[in-house]
């Protein structure tokens, strides 16, 4: 029988240990986050941190990977621990069923990481988030907005400072701004705009589009350095 990891060894190559050796924090696992925590399963990293306080509900059946009919109602980080362990028993999944919040990012991220990544739709809590890791020097890489979209997706990484059409990140660069922060900051974001609507929805592929280059992007920094 051929290994788990023949197909992704013949891309990766000599870089695969270095990838299966990394510590990753992931934070949210929803929409994007839950696409995120699946390729990172597949991709053979053994170390994984998930942070979510939530609990799937019948509203996220439509695009979250990890959300099922069996899963409503139950913590979504308990369900990335069970998912893993169906997939690849050797990754090691560290739930943490909490809200990440100005009071706890130390203890939640209190860990040598060799990337974070911030899939969450909280501002305040991304703000804490981006201070704590400049702070500390680790990496990070945050998602932006997914939704009210419908075309074929364009997700784009570059510095939050820079971004164009994206209201989350509108609303994190003026509250960034006001505390004086300018600092580079990684993002992943699409320049198509919202469509005005007064609830917020989302087609799947937009998340999962989001997730496929937020995890491209932090395998070929982590292999890369």
């Amino acid at each position: 029988m051929d290994n788990f990891f023949d197909k992704t060894k013949i891309v990766i190559k000599d870089d695969f240990d270095k990838l299966k050796n990394s510590n990753i924090a992931l934070l949210g696992v929803g929409g994007v986050g839950g696409y995120v925590f699946e390729m990172l399963v597949r991709l053979g990293v053994k170390k994984i941190t998930v942070v979510d306080f939530d609990k799937f509900e019948i509203t996220n059946l439509n695009r979250q990977l990890l959300a099922t009919t069996l899963s409503v109602g139950k913590n979504k980080v308990d369900e990335a621990v069970c998912r893993a362990s169906i997939i690849n028993n050797d990754c090691k999944v560290k739930a943490i069923n909490k809200k990440i919040s100005k009071e706890n990012i130390c203890e939640i991220l209190n860990d040598n990481f060799d990337y974070v990544i911030d899939a969450i739709d909280d501002v305040n809590a991304k703000i804490e988030i981006i201070k704590y890791c400049d702070e500390k020097h680790l990496p990070l890489i945050c998602s932006m907005g997914t939704g009210n979209r419908s075309k074929i997706p364009n997700f784009i990484v570059d510095d939050l400072f820079k971004t164009s059409y994206d209201g989350l990140a509108r609303k994190i660069r003026n509250q960034l701004k006001k505390i004086g922060f300018n600092k580079k900051v990684m993002v992943v974001y699409t320049k198509e705009q919202a469509q005005e609507k007064k609830a917020l929805g989302s087609v799947v592929y937009y998340p999962l589009v989001c997730a496929g280059v937020i995890t491209s992007f932090v395998v070929n920094e982590i292999i890369k350095n």
